[in-house]
């Protein structure tokens, strides 16, 4: 497992430096600023809005320290939808490193907390209630190795830096990401890489 450092980042909000890729989890300009705009604003609510949707299946590649989903169950209870959600995550984090997180303590109310820990402290490989309007399934394992045929409507991929993670933005991975999208499901991800666009 590699080695990995909590950071504050500019909108006081944690990320996860790891030493051994010189890359961080998240924006240093923001983890929280960050995931609401690509993958709340640019991905979910996008989503939502243009096909009218009261039900959304997410596949996130990275669960990484979870914010994305605690965002979107937030959303979820707040806008009266259903996600179901799925994460995959090679590297799990330990229980000493998410509850060191700050992002419950900086969301104002909405159970975020309860929302977390509870996202962190559930099983792998099961399905789980996380609220009435959320579930969630953690999958131990590389992208690389995944072989289901489900669909979902949305995919967040974050995955690490291209220039960090190569091999996590090859024409397979991509194709295999695409593969596992509905007809009107969208992929969403920072990434503005040339390669990635073609």
């Amino acid at each position: 497992m590699p080695e990995r450092r909590i950071i504050v980042t500019e909108d006081g909000t944690h990320s996860l430096y790891v030493p051994q890729l010189d890359e961080t989890y998240h924006s240093t300009h923001g983890a929280m600023q960050e995931s609401k705009h690509v993958f709340i604003d640019a991905g979910l609510d996008y989503f939502i809005k243009t096909n009218h949707a009261e039900r959304v299946r997410i596949f996130e590649v990275g669960f990484g320290t979870g914010l994305n989903a605690l965002l979107s169950a937030l959303y979820a209870k707040k806008h009266r939808i259903f996600i179901e959600y799925t994460g995959i995550e090679a590297f799990p984090l330990q229980q000493e490193e998410w509850t060191m997180l700050n992002y419950p303590k900086l969301i104002k109310g909405a159970g975020a907390q309860q929302l977390f820990q509870e996202m962190h402290a559930s099983e792998w490989a099961q399905s789980h209630e996380i609220s009435p309007n959320f579930t969630l399934k953690k999958i131990h394992q590389k992208i690389e190795e995944y072989e289901k045929r489900e669909k979902y409507d949305i995919c967040y991929f974050d995955a690490f830096a291209p220039s960090k993670q190569p091999e996590m933005w090859t024409s397979e991975i991509l194709q295999k990401i695409h593969g596992l999208l509905g007809a009107k499901g969208i992929f969403v991800t920072y990434s503005a890489k040339g390669q990635l666009r073609r």
